[in-house]
C-alpha cells in the first residue's frame, strides 16, 4: 500500500521523485543512512537534502534533513501544514514576516528547535554550513509570498 502511495505521489507530482527515491533509499538502510541529493526545485538550488522518513510531497509523517552552505536563503514563504525544524549543526537564521528583515531574525544553533505552525510567513538563511532537521505531516507544499522568488517561476521559459 505504501509503495503505491509513494508511486501514485511521484506520477502526481514530478518534484516529489527526488523525494520518493530517497525515501525507499533511507527505507531499505534503515531509515536514518543519509543519502544526499540536490533540492528539488521548489527549494532553491545550492543546498542538498536528505530523506530519512516517509515522502514528504505524500500523505504522512516524513523527516528530512537540509544541508545548506553559508549564506543558503530560503525566502519568506508559508506552508498549508506545521513545520517543525531541528538545528543538527550549524547556525540557522530564522524571521517572520513578509519581507526579509535581518536585523530581526533569530538564532538557532545546534539542538535549537522552532515550529511555523501552517501559513505563518518566515525565511530562513545558514550562517555557515548548516545541517537541519524538519518533519512534519505531507504532502509538503511551499508557496513563497513574492512569486518572484519561486525557484520554478524563475526556470519557465
Amino acid at each position: 500500500m505504501l509503495k503505491r502511495l509513494m508511486l501514485a505521489a511521484a506520477l502526481a507530482l514530478p518534484v516529489s521523485a527526488a523525494f520518493a527515491q530517497a525515501s525507499a533509499q533511507a527505507g531499505a538502510q534503515g531509515g536514518t543512512k543519509e543519502q544526499w541529493g540536490p533540492v528539488p526545485p521548489v527549494l532553491p538550488a545550492g543546498a542538498q537534502i536528505a530523506v530519512l522518513q516517509g515522502n514528504p510531497f505524500g500523505p504522512g509523517v516524513y523527516t528530512l534533513r537540509l544541508k545548506m552552505p553559508n549564506g543558503y536563503t530560503i525566502p519568506p514563504h508559508f506552508h498549508p501544514t506545521d513545520e517543525m525544524v531541528t538545528v543538527i549543526s550549524g547556525t540557522l537564521m530564522y524571521g517572520h514576516g513578509d519581507k526579509i528583515d535581518r536585523s530581526a531574525m533569530s538564532t538557532l544553533h545546534a539542538g535549537g528547535f522552532t515550529a511555523a505552525t501552517a501559513n505563518m510567513h518566515h525565511y530562513v538563511t545558514a550562517r555557515g554550513a548548516t545541517i537541519v532537521q524538519v518533519h512534519g505531516l505531507g504532502p509538503f507544499a511551499i508557496t513563497y509570498v513574492n512569486p518572484a522568488d519561486n525557484p520554478q517561476a524563475k526556470t519557465k521559459p
